[in-house]
């Protein structure tokens, strides 16, 4: 059994996860920000599609570390398998755990956004800083390799 292949499905998988949460919990403060909107009989702005939608990225994340890069490697050198299950679990969650703290920046940017109409910039920045971490666990995880 290839541990490393192993590896390149929990990064893919757990990176995945973490997207799929926190898209739902911005997604969620997307939908209440228009729906305050629209009782205000304001027009519903699309641009806080960004915050509902910010978390996605870590999948693609996992798909090209996993997929891209630790499958070949797993394949090339099966005796490093353990340390390439490794580099997955450990990569997969930093993922994971950057989406859902981007979701929940994301939360906040809409329902702020939304209610006053301004700021989007400011808080999409914030969104752009939770979105780093899953960035320096991908590239640092592909340097280990």
């Amino acid at each position: 059994m290839n541990l490393g292949l192993i590896g390149a499905g929990i990064v893919m998988g757990v990176a995945a996860i973490g997207s799929a949460t926190g898209i739902g919990i911005a997604g969620q403060a997307v939908i209440g920000a228009w729906k305050k909107c629209y009782i205000g009989n304001k027009p519903a702005p699309m641009t806080l599609l960004a915050f509902g939608g910010a978390p996605l990225t870590q999948t693609f994340y996992g798909y090209i570390l996993g997929f891209l890069f630790m499958k070949p490697a797993a394949i090339a050198n099966p005796e490093n398998g353990l340390l390439y299950l490794g580099i997955g679990a450990a990569s997969g969650f930093a993922m994971a755990f950057s989406a859902i703290a981007q979701g929940k920046a994301g939360a906040a940017g809409a329902d702020a956004a939304g209610e006053t109409g301004k700021g989007f910039v400011n808080y999409m920045m914030i969104v752009g800083i939770c979105e780093t971490v899953a960035i320096f666990a991908m590239v640092l995880s592909m340097i280990s390799l």
